[in-house]
This record gives structure tokens, C-alpha cells and sequence, in this order.
């Protein structure tokens, strides 16, 4: 079954004027992620169906987050029946706050989902301030005047 895609054409021509990789068109064109907060820390997945969990590296440089993955095409020497499945390098990039606890940052690898989880420093996280009077201290929510 063959198929039209006009856009493959323009793909192909805009990538050869800019001198952009050359091969199989079968590429992967994004890492799909979510991002959301829980309490104290973020937690980002991104869906890497059929990774090689060795072939997953995250690194954190300058405040970024950098997700990289690759899946490899079985040999040249294979005869395509179909080609449907993206190959080759997966690369994200997120920018992260000064709030971000970069050394307590964890991940796992499951059923194709990247999960990290990315801390919030202890001086981000929201506390209770006291309040002194006259060098005592004076519980919050005491409505008690504080004189000047």
C-alpha cells in the first residue's frame, strides 16, 4: 500500500538545504512528556516505547535537563516489508528553576515511560515564619497587637 505524504518532500528538500542528517526518513520527530508538580517535587514522563533502557541518558548542565535516547534498525542486511517505527536519536531539553534539587534527582524506566522526579530544594519549600515581639516569640494567628 503505498501511500502520499507531500509534506515528506518538503522534509526531504528543506533538510538537504540545510545540511541536516541524511537517511531514513523514519526518524523520530518528538519525545511526548508530561510534566506536572506533587507536594514538594515535579515529576516529568516521557513515553520511550522500545528503548534499551542502557541507551536512556539524562544530564543536568547550566540549569538544563537533557533527556537522550536512541533505538537502533536491526541490520542492512533485512529485507523491509514495512517501516513504521521511528529509529535513531531522541533528544528533550527542559530548562529548571533555582528551585530544583539537582543532586537529589532520580529516574526509572518502565513499561516505556521515563519517569524523573525532580526535587525542590529545602529553601523553595514553603514554611511557617515566627513572629517576635520584643524578642519573645509569639505564635501566628495570635491576634494579639504587636506595639511599635
Amino acid at each position: 500500500m503505498l501511500r502520499f505524504d507531500p509534506f515528506t518532500d518538503i522534509d526531504s528538500m528543506t533538510q538537504s538545504l540545510l545540511g541536516a542528517h541524511t537517511g531514513s526518513s523514519r526518524r523520530p520527530r518528538f519525545m511526548p512528556m508530561d510534566l506536572y508538580k506533587v507536594d514538594d517535587h515535579y515529576v516529568l514522563h516521557a513515553d520511550l516505547p522500545g528503548m534499551d533502557p542502557g541507551s536512556i541518558d539524562i544530564d543536568v548542565d547550566a540549569g538544563v535537563l537533557t533527556l537522550t535516547a536512541h533505538r537502533s534498525q536491526p541490520d542492512d542486511g533485512v529485507q523491509w516489508l514495512t517501516s513504521e517505527r521511528f529509529s535513531g536519536r531522541y533528544r528533550r531539553q527542559v530548562s529548571l528553576g533555582e528551585n530544583i534539587d539537582v543532586d537529589r534527582i532520580s529516574a526509572s524506566y518502565d513499561n516505556g515511560v521515563l519517569s524523573v522526579i525532580l526535587p525542590v530544594t529545602e529553601r523553595a519549600k514553603p514554611r511557617r515564619i515566627e513572629i517576635t515581639r520584643g524578642g519573645s516569640p509569639v505564635a501566628c494567628g495570635d491576634r494579639t497587637p504587636i506595639e511599635a
